[in-house]
């Protein structure tokens, strides 16, 4: 439907709409066949229908019952149900009856970001992947694009099943991470696929959140002024589309041409939804998904948010307000929530002594593992300098799977690679010790999407070690047992290391056994 036929749409229908529309017990499209629902836990079923109208849920053994409010929403918790791989029916009646077909009973993950997670299966070279890709257990539901003023009921978007003709349009880390998880507990899973390229994290928290927490008030601050910008946007243009939508109904009754609309304030729009207005992101993708049921979060955002130095250290206070908000939002004070560290990008340098904006927020991201619940799968190693949609989304999406078989599952396996934990100086020589080493650390070599090979002739690169003068090295480092030795021949005393701290740090080289890459990292407060 074009706009203009959407505009004569509307304008016919002003003041026409009658109870009737209320009277037919509706869903959400969350609700619809092919759904895969929320196992071991109450799972809300809401709706619509006429006001005071008795409505009765039924799925699998569980049946509920409640009457509409005076807004015509009605809700249920059906009791929780373990794992159904053959398909029940949902059956919702009230004046007339509904039955959604095809329901699954399994875990349900949302995929929240950027573009990254956004990137589909069938932009990453992955033929044989979807050749292959038959998994009826395995289920998307994309969000479809919504910008939104206020919070909605409902979102655009249908179920799919994993197949080789519908997968090329599913996200591909959202598949790598279902695959994995579904071959390796034969439990269904359902994506929620909501996100959106070139967002910041502050585009997914209400408003709410992101106008009261103290922590966001420098943005908080953009976004209240581009509303009173916006205000004034509309008070200014209201005579013009009032007179329009004056003259348009008299062209309707008199079925002459519907004069053309004049522009209006692009508030969920355009170049202008990047602008501080895009809470509304939010109120489109986020809020109509509520209260459903979840087993937890995959998200791949922040290539936006990562400009400079001072922000790494403020996007850790956004995501632990998001994460905050989301958990509020969907009931679940413990919701799982497992990020990725962004990829490497851009052409690579040698130059010790220079930090950009990623390395920064890379550091960041790692810190944000003091939040509760949380896990991080770095994708240093599987990026492209000439794009920062790198296509092997395989390995991000397998190591996302790890946090969810160790901490969901309760599989026995390393979730991470090295992390920073501390720093020993030992007169001249620096030493480094790091958890998640797993069954010891190595020298790696990464290919493709190749497991990890160790490099028993290589030697570590990427770590710079500094002394009081706060000067930059490549420093001689090697393995020690569970930790790394850093020295250099100008560094006698030595105060500060860095490793893979820029943009692109090619040749960064430090694993454990389990093939997964260590984070990068800094000691020093500069």
């Amino acid at each position: 439907m074009s706009w203009r036929c959407s505009i004569i749409f509307w304008l016919s229908n002003i003041g026409c709409f009658s109870g009737q529309v209320l009277a037919d017990v509706k869903l959400p499209r969350l609700f619809s066949d092919r759904a895969v629902l929320q196992r071991d836990r109450a799972l809300p079923v809401w709706g619509w229908a006429e006001r005071e109208e008795k409505v009765t849920v039924t799925l699998g053994t569980q049946t509920a019952e409640t009457v509409t409010d005076q807004t015509g929403r009605w809700s249920v918790k059906l009791a929780a149900q373990p794992m159904a791989k053959e398909p029940l029916t949902l059956k919702v009646v009230g004046k007339n009856s509904i039955e959604v077909k095809e329901v699954l009973l399994g875990n349900v993950w949302l995929c929240g970001g950027q573009s990254n997670m956004e990137f589909p299966l069938a932009a990453c070279d992955a033929a044989d992947d979807i050749k292959s890709a038959d998994f009826p257990l395995i289920r998307q539901f994309g969000v479809e694009l919504t910008f939104s003023q206020a919070p909605q009921t409902d979102v655009k978007g249908q179920w799919q099943t994993c197949s080789p003709q519908q997968v090329p349009g599913f996200s591909a880390v959202g598949y790598y991470f279902a695959r994995k998880v579904q071959r390796e507990t034969g439990v269904p899973i359902g994506l929620l696929r909501s996100c959106v390229g070139r967002t910041n994290i502050e585009c997914w928290m209400s408003q709410e959140t992101l106008l009261n927490s103290p922590e966001l008030e420098p943005y908080a601050k953009q976004m209240r002024e581009s509303l009173v910008d916006y205000q004034k946007e509309l008070a200014a243009a209201l005579p013009e589309i009032e007179a329009w939508a004056v003259r348009s109904r008299a062209a309707l009754r008199t079925g002459e041409l519907i004069p053309l609309a004049p522009t209006w304030p692009e508030f969920p729009f355009g170049e202008r939804r990047f602008r501080p207005r895009c809470v509304t992101l939010h109120n489109g993708m986020i809020a109509p998904l509520v209260p459903t049921a979840l087993k937890g979060v995959i998200w791949y955002q922040g290539e936006n948010n990562a400009g400079g130095p001072f922000e790494g250290e403020q996007y850790i206070a956004k995501k632990r307000a998001m994460i905050n908000d989301w958990r509020n939002w969907f009931g679940d004070a413990e919701l799982p929530f497992y990020f990725v560290q962004l990829a490497a990008w851009q052409k690579p340098h040698d130059n010790a002594a220079l930090a950009d904006g990623w390395a920064f927020f890379r550091d960041a991201q790692r810190r944000c593992l003091t939040i509760p619940h949380t896990g991080m799968a770095s994708a240093l190693d599987v990026g492209d300098a000439e794009d920062i949609h790198p296509k092997n989304k395989f390995d991000v999406g397998e190591r996302l799977a790890r946090w969810a078989l160790a901490n969901e599952y309760l599989q026995k396996l390393e979730v991470n690679g090295p992390l920073f934990r501390e720093l020993k100086i030992e007169g001249s020589i620096a030493r480094v010790r790091f958890n998640h080493i797993g069954s010891g650390l190595m020298i790696g070599r990464k290919t493709g999407r190749a497991p990890t090979e160790e490099d028993r002739t290589g030697k570590l690169q990427r770590f710079a070690i500094a002394g009081t003068d706060k000067k930059w090295h490549w420093a001689e480092a090697r393995i020690d047992g569970d930790s790394v030795i850093c020295s250099h021949p100008d560094v006698k005393e030595p105060v500060a290391i860095r490793y893979a701290f820029s943009m692109n740090p090619s040749g960064a080289n430090l694993y454990n056994h389990d093939g997964l890459p260590a984070s990068p990292f800094r000691t020093d407060e500069w």
